[in-house]
């Protein structure tokens, strides 16, 4: 987090560099985990539905309860990890747009929704699945935006 204390980053041509490849690398994750997620458990309503739940017509087994919290465990270290690191560059290289706050705060808080509302559809009521699939698409797409403004800002 060396990067928190260098005065200025644009100047810093080890520190800009070493932060230009940080954000490649967390924008190449956050686009290949829509694609992780899509081909793993789904990403539609009716995908998540037979993941989570199985299809009896099609002999599909729903996913076991260690294998689902297995995933919603490493779900939360990887978000965690992901965001923060971003946030931290985000704030520090585009605290001069305007809004800035709002886009941090929805990426922050559909994350949260999506991790809550998926062990809340898995044992309670798949209806939740919805508000899983909403809070996973908002976090991803301010993510990426958040990535991509802050390398036009490093690029400046």
């Amino acid at each position: 987090m060396q990067f928190t204390i260098v005065k200025n980053l644009k100047k810093d041509s080890t520190m800009n560099s070493i932060l230009k490849g940080l954000i490649f690398f967390i924008l190449l994750y956050i686009i290949a985990d829509i694609f992780v997620k899509y081909v793993g458990i789904g990403l539609t309503l009716d995908t998540l539905n037979i993941s989570l739940f199985g299809n009896e017509e099609e002999y599909i087994e729903p996913m076991s309860q260690a294998l689902f919290l297995e995933f919603w465990h490493t779900e939360i270290f990887f978000i965690m990890m992901i965001l923060l690191t971003l946030s931290t560059v985000y704030i520090r290289l585009a605290s001069n747009i305007r809004h800035y706050k709002y886009i941090l705060n929805l990426v922050m808080s559909s994350a949260i929704i999506s991790l809550i509302s998926l062990p809340i559809a898995y044992y309670m009521s798949n209806d939740f699945i919805l508000i899983y699939i909403l809070g996973y698409f908002i976090w991803h797409g301010g993510a990426i935006y958040m990535s991509l403004r802050s390398l036009w800002e490093l690029y400046a």
